[in-house]
Protein backbone atom coordinates (compact mmCIF):
# COMPACT_ATOMS: atom_id res chain seq x y z
CA UNK A 1 0.00 0.00 0.00
CA UNK A 2 1.36 3.47 -0.86
CA UNK A 3 2.66 5.81 1.81
CA UNK A 4 0.66 9.06 1.68
CA UNK A 5 3.64 10.97 3.09
CA UNK A 6 5.56 10.21 -0.12
CA UNK A 7 8.51 8.88 1.85
CA UNK A 8 8.58 5.54 0.14
CA UNK A 9 6.55 2.35 -0.07
CA UNK A 10 5.28 0.82 3.15
CA UNK A 11 4.42 -2.85 3.58
CA UNK A 12 2.20 -3.25 6.61
CA UNK A 13 0.46 -6.26 8.11
CA UNK A 14 -0.74 -4.32 11.15
CA UNK A 15 -3.72 -6.04 12.75
CA UNK A 16 -2.93 -9.38 11.07
CA UNK A 17 -1.96 -12.66 12.72
CA UNK A 18 0.55 -14.98 11.06
CA UNK A 19 1.41 -18.59 11.86
CA UNK A 20 4.86 -19.64 10.64
CA UNK A 21 5.93 -23.25 11.01
CA UNK A 22 9.55 -24.16 11.63
CA UNK A 23 10.22 -20.64 12.82
CA UNK A 24 13.10 -21.00 15.25
CA UNK A 25 15.93 -20.90 12.72
CA UNK A 26 16.87 -20.51 9.06
CA UNK A 27 14.24 -19.28 6.62
CA UNK A 28 11.56 -19.58 9.27
CA UNK A 29 13.30 -17.30 11.76
CA UNK A 30 13.99 -14.70 9.07
CA UNK A 31 10.31 -14.82 8.14
CA UNK A 32 9.22 -14.41 11.77
CA UNK A 33 11.38 -11.30 12.08
CA UNK A 34 10.13 -9.80 8.82
CA UNK A 35 6.44 -10.35 9.61
CA UNK A 36 7.00 -8.81 13.03
CA UNK A 37 8.70 -5.82 11.43
CA UNK A 38 5.67 -5.47 9.12
CA UNK A 39 3.43 -5.16 12.18
CA UNK A 40 1.84 -8.62 12.32
CA UNK A 41 1.39 -10.62 15.48
CA UNK A 42 3.26 -13.87 14.97
CA UNK A 43 2.95 -17.40 16.26
CA UNK A 44 5.69 -19.79 15.21
CA UNK A 45 6.37 -23.43 15.87
CA UNK A 46 9.56 -25.21 16.76
CA UNK A 47 10.41 -28.81 17.52
CA UNK A 48 13.49 -28.88 19.74
CA UNK A 49 15.41 -25.57 19.62
CA UNK A 50 13.71 -24.15 22.71
CA UNK A 51 16.41 -21.63 23.62
CA UNK A 52 16.54 -20.23 20.09
CA UNK A 53 12.75 -20.08 19.90
CA UNK A 54 12.38 -18.28 23.24
CA UNK A 55 15.07 -15.76 22.31
CA UNK A 56 13.42 -15.05 18.97
CA UNK A 57 9.99 -14.57 20.54
CA UNK A 58 11.46 -12.08 23.03
CA UNK A 59 13.36 -10.29 20.25
CA UNK A 60 10.06 -9.86 18.38
CA UNK A 61 8.16 -8.25 21.23
CA UNK A 62 7.35 -11.03 23.67
CA UNK A 63 3.97 -12.67 24.32
CA UNK A 64 1.84 -9.68 23.32
CA UNK A 65 3.34 -9.76 19.83
CA UNK A 66 5.12 -13.05 19.20
CA UNK A 67 4.75 -16.52 20.67
CA UNK A 68 6.73 -19.70 20.19
CA UNK A 69 4.88 -23.01 20.41
CA UNK A 70 6.61 -26.35 20.68
CA UNK A 71 4.77 -28.69 18.34
CA UNK A 72 5.74 -31.90 16.59
CA UNK A 73 4.57 -31.74 12.98
CA UNK A 74 4.34 -35.25 11.58
CA UNK A 75 0.61 -35.93 11.25
CA UNK A 76 -2.51 -34.06 10.14
CA UNK A 77 -3.59 -33.98 13.79
CA UNK A 78 -0.36 -32.15 14.70
CA UNK A 79 -1.11 -29.51 12.09
CA UNK A 80 -4.67 -28.98 13.31
CA UNK A 81 -3.46 -28.66 16.91
CA UNK A 82 -0.96 -25.96 15.96
CA UNK A 83 -3.57 -23.88 14.14
CA UNK A 84 -5.88 -24.16 17.15
CA UNK A 85 -3.08 -22.95 19.42
CA UNK A 86 -2.33 -19.98 17.15
CA UNK A 87 -5.99 -18.92 17.08
CA UNK A 88 -6.19 -19.31 20.86
CA UNK A 89 -3.17 -17.04 21.22
CA UNK A 90 -4.36 -14.07 19.17
CA UNK A 91 -7.99 -14.76 18.25
CA UNK A 92 -7.72 -15.09 14.49
CA UNK A 93 -5.47 -16.25 11.64
CA UNK A 94 -4.70 -14.22 8.53
CA UNK A 95 -1.51 -15.76 7.18
CA UNK A 96 -0.31 -19.36 7.28
CA UNK A 97 3.30 -19.97 6.22
CA UNK A 98 4.05 -23.70 5.93
CA UNK A 99 7.82 -23.61 6.17
CA UNK A 100 8.81 -26.60 8.31
CA UNK A 101 10.36 -29.68 6.78
CA UNK A 102 13.29 -32.04 6.73
CA UNK A 103 15.90 -32.81 4.06
CA UNK A 104 18.00 -35.86 4.93
CA UNK A 105 21.41 -34.54 3.89
CA UNK A 106 23.05 -37.87 3.10
CA UNK A 107 22.76 -39.23 -0.42
CA UNK A 108 20.53 -42.31 -0.45
CA UNK A 109 19.90 -44.30 -3.64
CA UNK A 110 16.29 -45.33 -4.11
CA UNK A 111 17.39 -48.98 -4.10
CA UNK A 112 18.53 -48.73 -0.49
CA UNK A 113 16.27 -46.02 0.92
CA UNK A 114 14.40 -47.42 3.90
CA UNK A 115 10.65 -47.30 4.25
CA UNK A 116 11.24 -45.52 7.56
CA UNK A 117 13.12 -42.65 5.86
CA UNK A 118 10.51 -42.38 3.09
CA UNK A 119 7.58 -42.30 5.49
CA UNK A 120 9.24 -39.89 7.93
CA UNK A 121 10.04 -37.36 5.21
CA UNK A 122 6.56 -37.48 3.70
CA UNK A 123 4.86 -37.42 7.10
CA UNK A 124 6.69 -34.31 8.24
CA UNK A 125 6.81 -32.47 4.93
CA UNK A 126 3.39 -33.36 3.53
CA UNK A 127 0.99 -35.06 5.96
CA UNK A 128 1.24 -32.33 8.60
CA UNK A 129 0.82 -29.70 5.87
CA UNK A 130 -2.58 -31.17 5.06
CA UNK A 131 -3.72 -30.72 8.66
CA UNK A 132 -2.36 -27.18 8.78
CA UNK A 133 -4.09 -25.97 5.63
CA UNK A 134 -7.31 -27.79 6.49
CA UNK A 135 -7.62 -26.12 9.89
CA UNK A 136 -6.38 -22.74 8.64
CA UNK A 137 -8.86 -22.75 5.79
CA UNK A 138 -11.76 -23.39 8.15
CA UNK A 139 -10.63 -20.53 10.38
CA UNK A 140 -10.11 -18.10 7.50
CA UNK A 141 -13.53 -18.90 6.02
CA UNK A 142 -15.11 -17.91 9.33
CA UNK A 143 -13.52 -14.45 9.17
CA UNK A 144 -14.96 -11.49 7.24
CA UNK A 145 -13.31 -10.19 4.11
CA UNK A 146 -10.64 -7.54 4.65
CA UNK A 147 -10.46 -5.81 1.29
CA UNK A 148 -10.33 -8.69 -1.17
CA UNK A 149 -8.88 -11.27 1.21
CA UNK A 150 -9.92 -13.50 4.06
CA UNK A 151 -6.47 -14.98 4.36
CA UNK A 152 -3.20 -15.98 2.74
CA UNK A 153 -1.53 -19.38 2.66
CA UNK A 154 2.08 -19.63 1.50
CA UNK A 155 3.57 -23.10 1.19
CA UNK A 156 7.33 -23.54 0.94
CA UNK A 157 8.44 -26.04 -1.68
CA UNK A 158 11.83 -26.31 -3.40
CA UNK A 159 13.46 -26.46 -6.78
CA UNK A 160 13.67 -30.20 -6.07
CA UNK A 161 9.89 -30.36 -6.13
CA UNK A 162 9.92 -29.27 -9.77
CA UNK A 163 12.92 -31.01 -11.30
CA UNK A 164 13.50 -33.86 -8.83
CA UNK A 165 16.70 -34.56 -6.96
CA UNK A 166 18.78 -37.70 -7.40
CA UNK A 167 19.44 -39.58 -4.16
CA UNK A 168 16.77 -37.49 -2.40
CA UNK A 169 13.60 -38.94 -3.92
CA UNK A 170 11.74 -38.73 -0.61
CA UNK A 171 12.34 -34.98 -0.27
CA UNK A 172 11.66 -34.18 -3.92
CA UNK A 173 8.42 -36.17 -3.85
CA UNK A 174 7.20 -34.37 -0.74
CA UNK A 175 7.98 -30.95 -2.21
CA UNK A 176 6.34 -31.88 -5.51
CA UNK A 177 3.26 -32.70 -3.48
CA UNK A 178 3.40 -29.23 -1.91
CA UNK A 179 3.31 -27.69 -5.39
CA UNK A 180 0.26 -29.73 -6.38
CA UNK A 181 -1.39 -28.86 -3.07
CA UNK A 182 -0.81 -25.16 -3.77
CA UNK A 183 -2.48 -25.34 -7.16
CA UNK A 184 -5.40 -27.37 -5.83
CA UNK A 185 -5.99 -25.00 -2.94
CA UNK A 186 -5.87 -21.96 -5.17
CA UNK A 187 -8.47 -23.39 -7.52
CA UNK A 188 -10.70 -24.25 -4.58
CA UNK A 189 -10.24 -21.29 -2.27
CA UNK A 190 -9.71 -18.21 -4.42
CA UNK A 191 -13.44 -17.59 -4.72
CA UNK A 192 -13.59 -17.43 -0.91
CA UNK A 193 -10.92 -14.72 -0.75
CA UNK A 194 -8.21 -17.10 0.44
CA UNK A 195 -5.02 -16.74 -1.56
CA UNK A 196 -2.68 -19.72 -1.83
CA UNK A 197 0.77 -19.48 -3.35
CA UNK A 198 4.09 -21.26 -3.09
CA UNK A 199 7.67 -20.06 -2.69
CA UNK A 200 10.21 -22.51 -4.11
CA UNK A 201 13.76 -21.73 -2.99
CA UNK A 202 16.84 -23.13 -4.63
CA UNK A 203 19.97 -23.66 -2.56
CA UNK A 204 19.94 -21.50 0.58
CA UNK A 205 22.65 -21.27 3.20
CA UNK A 206 21.05 -22.68 6.35
CA UNK A 207 21.84 -25.20 9.06
CA UNK A 208 19.99 -27.79 6.97
CA UNK A 209 22.36 -27.37 4.00
CA UNK A 210 25.56 -26.91 5.99
CA UNK A 211 26.71 -30.46 5.18
CA UNK A 212 26.64 -29.55 1.49
CA UNK A 213 28.37 -26.18 1.60
CA UNK A 214 31.00 -27.39 4.07
CA UNK A 215 31.95 -30.18 1.64
CA UNK A 216 34.11 -28.85 -1.23
CA UNK A 217 32.94 -31.30 -3.91
CA UNK A 218 29.24 -31.12 -3.03
CA UNK A 219 29.42 -27.34 -2.72
CA UNK A 220 31.01 -26.97 -6.17
CA UNK A 221 28.32 -29.19 -7.67
CA UNK A 222 25.51 -27.20 -6.07
CA UNK A 223 26.92 -23.81 -7.03
CA UNK A 224 27.59 -24.87 -10.62
CA UNK A 225 23.87 -24.78 -11.36
CA UNK A 226 23.30 -21.27 -9.95
CA UNK A 227 24.04 -18.41 -12.37
CA UNK A 228 24.48 -15.97 -9.46
CA UNK A 229 27.22 -18.27 -8.19
CA UNK A 230 26.16 -18.42 -4.55
CA UNK A 231 23.47 -19.87 -2.31
CA UNK A 232 20.59 -17.67 -1.29
CA UNK A 233 20.37 -15.90 2.04
CA UNK A 234 17.43 -16.48 4.34
CA UNK A 235 16.20 -12.87 4.08
CA UNK A 236 16.03 -13.29 0.31
CA UNK A 237 13.43 -16.01 0.82
CA UNK A 238 11.53 -14.30 3.62
CA UNK A 239 10.96 -11.21 1.46
CA UNK A 240 8.95 -12.96 -1.25
CA UNK A 241 6.96 -14.82 1.42
CA UNK A 242 5.95 -11.52 2.99
CA UNK A 243 5.14 -9.97 -0.40
CA UNK A 244 2.68 -12.75 -1.20
CA UNK A 245 0.70 -11.89 1.96
CA UNK A 246 0.21 -8.22 1.03
CA UNK A 247 -2.18 -6.32 -1.24
CA UNK A 248 0.71 -5.91 -3.69
CA UNK A 249 0.14 -9.59 -4.53
CA UNK A 250 -3.62 -9.13 -4.77
CA UNK A 251 -3.91 -10.67 -8.25
CA UNK A 252 -1.55 -13.59 -7.64
CA UNK A 253 -3.00 -16.98 -6.80
CA UNK A 254 -1.77 -20.52 -7.38
CA UNK A 255 1.71 -19.42 -8.40
CA UNK A 256 5.05 -21.11 -7.80
CA UNK A 257 7.39 -18.24 -6.96
CA UNK A 258 10.91 -19.45 -7.81
CA UNK A 259 13.68 -17.88 -5.73
CA UNK A 260 16.79 -19.67 -6.94
CA UNK A 261 19.48 -17.29 -8.16
CA UNK A 262 18.61 -17.87 -11.79
CA UNK A 263 18.85 -21.65 -11.74
CA UNK A 264 17.00 -23.05 -14.72
CA UNK A 265 14.19 -25.38 -13.75
CA UNK A 266 13.20 -28.02 -16.27
CA UNK A 267 11.28 -31.27 -16.10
Amino acid sequence: MPNTNNSGVVISLAGKVALITGGSRGIGAATVRLFHQAGAKVVFSYQSAAAQADALAQECGGPDHCRAIRQELATPEDGRALVAAAVAAFGRLDCLIVNHGIWPSHNEPIATMTTEQWRRTLSINLDSSFGLVQAATAQMKSQPLAGNARGHIVLISSSAGQRGEAFHADYATSKGGIISLTKSLSSELAEHGIYCNCVAPGWVGTEMTADVFNHPERSRSALAGIPLGRPGQVDEIAGPILFLCTPFAGFISGEIFNVNGGAVLVG
